[in-house]
Parts: structure tokens; C-alpha cells; sequence
């Protein structure tokens, strides 16, 4: 009787294994965190449209009322300010997460044999439910408005998507890990956040002539991404130049993400 040797899996079907054996467990923790979230609210998930609309609101009233700002590319003018503040509301609540994203379970992220990874892209996961929900608030008023976005402009909202999540997971990869050793990362990455949120065009669209100028700002890679958002409803903000470096650059981040959270988890594991 011969005995009969088993081929070595491929590394597709390796991946194919290793993916369908944990993204239960990411669902898991991804409902979870909304449950954690939103279970002892009396309103809920609602929070996740109150809160960026009445952000968008105070703005829409200051800028529209208070310093009586023009541009008629940009009307409504209270569109084009939700397409880019819920983009940034998602975007603001993951960074702030990925600083507590291994202290907050240290003991749990310790015991469970899940990969570690999971621990950064539930949040991810979790934030972009909130926003995917938010989204009919912009369908809203688009309506009210009479601003209704093109069949091809469309095809903007989901390129806007993948990158934002590119730039998102890497730059989780890098703060999560690097917040265990660094305490005031914490603190470093609220004033950041605060400051860029004026730096990005998440208010305004900035139109930069001298070429110089120009890419040095491109380098942000919000830029791109927020002028996608508004591209369904505005196609004349998109500048395909902020959008390559926006790609360049979330995708060069997303690489440095995953080396530096491979090198850093033993030690984090360690501290933890």
C-alpha cells in the first residue's frame, strides 16, 4: 500500500484559507464596536448623522451668512460642504482610534490567536459603516436642492472610497503600534488632526496657479481624495493632479503601514 503525499497549498489558496478563517472574526469585532457604541444611546445610530450634520450646519451658517462667501461652481454651497465633512468625519474618528486601538484591549489582543491586523481594520470597518450611513443625509439635500449627481459622476464615490481606506489602514498600521510606546502620540495626533482639518480643503476648495505651489499641496493626500467626494456633484473641482498624488501617496503610506506594523507588533505584544 502507498502512501500518498499531499501537495503544499499554493499561496492563493493559502490567502483564500487565511482570509475566510478570520473575516468572521472581523465582523465580529466590527459589530461589536458599533454595539459597544451606540447600545446605551437612546438615539443610537443617529449619532452617526447628527453629529457631522450639525458640524456642517454651524459652517454652512458661518461662511454662508457671516463672511458671505461666493463661487457659484460651489452652490449649493451646503452639498459641497457635506461632501467633504463626512469624508473627514470618517477619516478623523479612525485616526483618533488607531492611538488607543492596542491599549484599549491589551489583555484581550494578548490571549486571542486572531491576527493582529484585525484589531486595526475592525475600526476601520466600523467607521466607514457610520459613514456609509451618513451618506443619505448629502442624497438629502442634493435633492432639496435640485443637485443631483450625474450616472458617470458616480463612478468618482467608489475610487473616493478605496482610496480613503488605502490611506486609512496605513496610516492606522503606523500610529496603532508606534501610540503603545509613545504615550503622547495620543495628544500629537489630536493637535494634527486639528490643524489639518483646516490645511485640507474639507471647507473649501483651493485653486493653486504656480506649479510649485501647486504639488507641494497635492501632497496631502485629502486633497485628491475630498475633490472626488465632490466630483459627483461637482465635477469642476476635480483636479486629476491631486488625485494621482493622493493615490501615490496613500499607496507609498499603506506600504510603510505594513512593514512598520509587522516589525513593531512582537514588541507591542510584549508592552502590552
Amino acid at each position: 500500500m502507498t502512501a500518498t503525499l499531499a501537495r503544499p497549498a499554493s499561496a492563493p489558496a493559502r490567502r483564500t484559507t487565511y482570509w475566510s478563517r478570520y473575516r468572521h472574526a472581523l465582523l465580529l469585532l466590527t459589530m461589536r464596536d458599533l454595539k459597544v457604541r451606540y447600545t446605551t444611546s437612546v438615539l443610537g445610530y443617529l449619532w452617526s448623522i447628527i453629529d457631522p450634520l450639525l458640524m456642517a450646519a454651524i459652517y454652512f451658517v458661518v461662511f454662508t451668512y457671516v463672511f458671505h462667501r461666493g463661487g457659484s461652481s460651489e452652490e449649493p454651497y451646503i452639498v459641497f460642504l457635506l461632501a467633504g465633512v463626512l469624508p473627514w468625519t470618517w477619516f478623523n474618528g479612525n485616526i483618533s482610534d488607531a492611538t488607543r486601538a492596542f491599549r484599549s484591549e491589551g489583555k484581550l489582543i494578548r490571549s486571542v490567536k486572531i491576527p493582529r491586523t484585525i484589531w486595526v481594520l475592525r475600526q476601520v470597518c466600523s467607521k466607514g459603516i457610520e459613514f456609509v450611513i451618513s451618506l443619505p443625509v448629502i442624497a438629502f439635500f442634493a435633492l432639496i436642492n435640485l443637485k443631483a449627481p450625474t450616472f458617470g459622476s458616480l463612478i468618482y464615490l467608489p475610487l473616493a472610497l478605496v482610496l480613503q481606506v488605502v490611506l486609512t489602514v496605513g496610516l492606522n498600521f503606523i500610529i496603532a503600534p508606534m501610540a503603545v510606546f509613545l504615550r503622547d502620540l495620543e495628544r500629537i495626533v489630536k493637535l494634527t488632526l486639528r490643524l489639518l482639518f483646516y490645511g485640507a480643503p474639507v471647507l473649501y476648495h483651493l485653486e493653486i496657479g504656480t506649479p510649485l505651489l501647486h504639488f507641494l499641496y497635492g501632497l496631502n493626500p485629502l486633497a485628491g481624495i475630498l475633490d472626488l467626494y465632490r466630483a459627483c456633484f461637482f465635477p469642476a473641482v476635480l483636479d486629476w493632479g491631486y488625485v494621482l498624488q493622493s493615490a501615490a501617496v496613500s499607496v507609498l503610506l499603506f506600504a510603510v503601514g505594513a512593514v512598520v506594523f509587522r516589525r513593531a507588533v512582537p514588541r507591542v505584544l510584549k508592552e502590552l
